[in-house]
């Protein structure tokens, strides 16, 4: 404990607010997004939140905290905290952030964990005075903005290379440069999806992503699933991914797409799809067309259209791409690669902003 500054349980220092059940039959709309314990489920027309930090109630994931921009609306799936006098938001934000891991163990239940409430409201608190408090949040803040920075050269980087897309191809769903044009079970010699029954999970061993594991052109694995050799074994019997398949997110954020790297052992649930390409298709060139609005537009009208919606196998087949020579797609890959390397150099300094960043936090946290 640091000298001079105080411990509370959070429910003696903060007011906890619980969401509004809604639906989206009765209650959908166009304007607002809904939050619960994850990302965006559907819109609304009205909201009850703004720039506001949200706790996972129910079907918690690893990251149970997070922070929205913007007006939003907050379902029964989620929380949210409001600092008392001696607190200011920012850095009740902060610190809430930092107890992630600890928040996400107070989950029970095996199928779906939900937030022990009672134990949430007896978290410890740390509370400097409000200057120290300030110059907390001032340092954090300024790490944090640099990693927002860097994130936005990736971001520059990917509106780079969609350039070159269109340069070289011109728009796809004008297909002004008359390519060929085929359905996806023409090019490809293998989809499917991932496996249908639930996998046993286990703390370590192989990667069993899911539908949030898979962000355009990479692998996010902050909140992944794994299995042992056993039930790997037993999923492989339908299929073994392998380098330089796609994959393809299919439940949810429906249209994400990245490759399986060299030397990456992994199996899917349910709410991946995977493809492999014939030879006269690039995988690079495959990758971007399918993030383009040529083929995202395809992708909404064939995803089903509930709460949570799907994409299925029998309809990845019938979506359609246009297939230059295969010696301009190669081309375009090997522009994309040098790109890819600036990409890979932004990523590491991200990485060792975060790591800074977690030793902060630690330190004045902790």
């Amino acid at each position: 404990m640091k000298q001079g500054w105080t411990y509370k349980k959070l429910n003696d220092c903060c007011e906890i607010e619980y969401g509004t059940r809604v639906v989206q039959k009765k209650d959908g709309g166009t304007v607002y997004p809904v939050y619960g314990g994850g990302g965006e489920t559907f819109r609304m027309d009205r909201y009850n939140r703004e720039d506001c930090l949200v706790v996972a109630r129910f079907a918690m994931s690893k990251t149970c905290v997070r922070y929205v921009t913007g007006k939003f609306f907050l379902n029964d799936s989620g929380l949210s905290i409001n600092a008392g006098d001696e607190l200011l938001q920012s850095y009740l934000n902060h610190h809430i952030m930092y107890l992630n891991d600890d928040i996400y163990n107070l989950g029970k239940g095996a199928a779906q964990r939900n937030l022990d409430v009672n134990a949430f409201r007896k978290l410890t608190i740390a509370i400097p005075s409000l200057s120290i408090q300030q110059s907390i949040v001032s340092e954090l803040d300024k790490i944090n903005e640099l990693i927002r920075l860097k994130k936005e050269q990736l971001s520059d980087y990917d509106k780079l290379a969609q350039s070159i897309f269109y340069e070289m191809f011109g728009d796809p769903t004008e297909n002004e440069k008359c390519w060929e044009v085929k359905n996806y079970d023409e090019i490809c010699t293998l989809i499917t999806d991932g496996e249908h029954n639930t996998p046993k999970r286990t703390d370590s061993g192989i990667f069993l992503l899911s539908a949030r594991n898979i962000a355009n052109h990479c692998l996010n694995l902050n909140d992944v699933d794994y299995i042992d050799s056993e039930e790997y074994d037993r999923i492989s019997k339908r299929v073994i991914p392998q380098e330089n398949d796609i994959l393809i997110s299919c439940s949810g954020s429906v249209g994400r797409v990245c490759s399986i790297p060299k030397g990456f052992r992994c199996q899917m649930v349910r709410s991946v799809a995977l493809i492999r390409l014939k030879e006269n298709v690039d995988n690079t060139f495959m990758e971007y067309l399918i993030t383009l609005p040529y083929t995202q537009n395809q992708i909404d009208n064939s995803k089903t259209k509930s709460a949570q919606s799907n994409l299925f196998q029998g309809r990845i087949k019938k979506l359609r791409a246009i297939i230059p020579p295969i010696s301009l797609q190669k081309t375009f890959s090997q522009r994309i690669d040098v790109i890819e390397q600036q990409k890979t150099e932004i990523q590491s300094t991200i990485a060792d902003l975060e790591t800074l960043l977690a030793s902060r936090m630690q330190y004045w946290f902790e």
